[in-house]
């Protein structure tokens, strides 16, 4: 009896052992991917407080402008730091405007600093806008994808800068989607959501972008930015970092940021990338395809989200994209076709699978592909693999354009 008791006592306490072990090491892995050993540009304030001392500053920043746990326009100011304007881009100053909408002028309420639109009636700063500041502060979280439109904001920031001879300190942040791939723009197609000659996701970080559109020439008349840049510490492309804000109301996870890269071609299609839920870019669907998933959920109208989706009010039938392995997505440095060419095979009607006229909350396929071949190839039921290898000479020459731009290996 009492070798017995003892056995059973000793498996409690083995299994409990186990257990804590396991768990320990899924912490370690999650702690794997917020990288606590990265600091931000913003993180380092010594680096740039001697550049603001006794200057008027703007900033053009939103929600994910932080220094530590603090946006950062607050912990400036604790410093002493004299910001006469912020420059507020899509999604707005707080970040919780919709996709796409347009944002007035206002004042901060908290701070009563003036809050310029970048995304409203103008979308670079005027002469009017550059008299108020000497020089103006860039510290936005990018996720990498030239459908993402803080790069058209760094873009036109940087015009502004050129334009009225004001430096820009650059606070740079980990490109959470560090890898390279996709079709490279035709620039046929350049509209507000690609106006660069980049791949879907170019693995460069917002500092190494700027560097990039200095040196090839994007701004208009040759002009040049005055660029200082406050590199992040302990950083690599190859590393996958959680970002410690979301960059936008409908990237809301972790594993939406890394998937977005891949979904949001779905935004040109019949197939609702889940706008309207409390889960978008994790989810996919369409009503037509109850025969086929039995997964479900249903876009709703979501003020500052969005407010109309795709297939509002009607309940679509796809797949639960929540527990797929993101970090092996973020590892193979390729977006995911497998979906959509998966998608395009089930829809019934594919004459509408890519069809604008269908409805007004579609997007335009070729123009967030940047490209109207890949619309053509999976038509034609072309092989995820041939699809690649028409990719490759242009994505060839911008990985050899990128090399002159890294701050990071």
């Amino acid at each position: 009896m009492i070798f017995n008791s003892y056995s059973r006592w000793l498996i409690v306490v083995l299994g409990c052992i186990l257990l804590e072990l396991l768990t320990l090491s899924s912490k370690a892995q999650h702690q794997d991917i917020k990288n606590f050993n990265i600091s931000t540009g913003a993180d380092q304030l010594n680096r740039y407080l001697p550049y603001l001392k006794d200057q008027r500053i703007g900033m053009v920043i939103n929600q994910t402008s932080i220094i530590g746990n603090k946006l950062s326009v607050d912990s400036l100011l604790d410093h002493g730091i004299n910001i006469t304007a912020v420059f507020g881009p899509e999604h707005g100053f707080r970040g919780n405007a919709s996709n796409g909408a347009k944002i007035a002028d206002d004042v901060d309420d908290e701070t009563g600093i003036p809050i310029i639109s970048l995304y409203g009636h103008k979308r670079i700063p005027s002469k009017s806008d550059m008299d108020k500041v000497d020089l103006l502060i860039f510290d936005i979280q990018d996720v990498g994808c030239r459908f993402y439109t803080i790069i058209n904001t760094l873009r036109d920031v940087m015009l502004a800068c050129a334009t009225y001879n004001k430096p820009l300190i650059i606070l740079d942040r980990p490109n959470p989607n560090g890898y390279v791939d996709g079709p490279v723009l035709d620039m046929k197609l350049k509209s507000g959501i690609g106006k660069f000659p980049i791949p879907i996701v170019h693995g460069l970080t917002i500092g190494e972008f700027a560097q990039m559109i200095n040196g090839e020439n994007w701004l208009s008349d040759n002009l040049q930015c005055e660029l200082v840049i406050i590199p992040a510490l302990n950083y690599s492309h190859d590393q996958p970092y959680q970002l410690p804000v979301s960059p936008s109301p409908n990237l809301n996870t972790w594993q939406s940021v890394f998937l977005y890269p891949s979904l949001c071609l779905f935004e040109g299609t019949i197939i609702s990338q889940g706008r309207g839920t409390q889960m978008p870019f994790t989810v996919l669907g369409n009503p037509d395809l109850a025969a086929v998933y039995d997964f479900s959920f249903t876009p709703q109208s979501i003020p500052g989200m969005s407010e109309t989706p795709l297939h509002q009010d009607k309940k679509c039938f796809g797949l639960d994209l929540r527990e797929v392995d993101v970090l092996d997505l973020h590892q193979s440095g390729r977006i995911n076709l497998k979906w959509l060419m998966e998608f395009y095979k089930n829809y019934s009607d594919q004459s509408r699978f890519f069809d604008l006229s269908q409805s007004i909350q579609m997007g335009d396929f070729d123009k967030l592909a940047g490209t109207v071949k890949l619309k053509q190839q999976i038509i034609k039921g072309v092989s995820e693999q041939e699809i690649r290898q028409s990719w490759e000479p242009d994505l060839k020459r911008f990985k050899e354009t990128r090399k002159k731009y890294l701050l990071y290996p």
